[in-house]
């Protein structure tokens, strides 16, 4: 598995950097600042592609209000699979967020090939499925008078 890199500081041709925003699309810090410097991310635009960048809100509420911004992002990655598409610690710095909240929203994307993750993501990710894996649960064992 790849991991989107701790820093990143230029991409390829068809990569996207993908990062934490708010809703107002004002990019003046973390991940989002460096989307809009570097990245063509738009000043006053909160949420989706634009330039070699995707905005994915993360300062509107709880992590439940991330989630359908979490799946749109999904679903274009999906689509757009000629990109690569690099995915920061969204969440996780201004926003103030664990990775424990915020990485589980993305585990739909750990099949997709286009899709780097944090590595702290899918190690979460990774941790999560095996804890709810059918080998880790006690089997049902019906009920007294089934067993006679």
């Amino acid at each position: 598995m790849k991991y989107t890199p701790e820093n990143i500081t230029s991409l390829g041709p068809d990569d996207i950097f993908v990062f934490g925003s708010n809703l107002d699309g004002i990019h003046a810090g973390g991940a989002a600042r460096v989307a809009y410097e570097k990245f063509g991310a738009v000043m006053g635009q909160g949420v989706g592609p634009q330039g070699q960048s995707y905005a994915i809100p993360t300062m509107q509420g709880g992590v439940e209000t991330i989630k359908p911004y979490v799946d749109q992002f999904i679903d274009l990655a999906r689509e757009w699979d000629q990109n690569t598409f690099y995915v920061t610690r969204i969440g996780c710095g201004i926003a103030g967020f664990t990775d424990e909240q915020i990485a589980p929203l993305f585990a739909d994307a750990m099949d997709l090939y286009n899709v780097r993750l944090p590595e702290s993501f899918v190690r979460i990710i990774e941790r999560n499925k095996k804890a709810v894996q059918p080998s880790n649960l006690t089997p049902d064992t019906g009920t007294e008078a089934e067993k006679s």
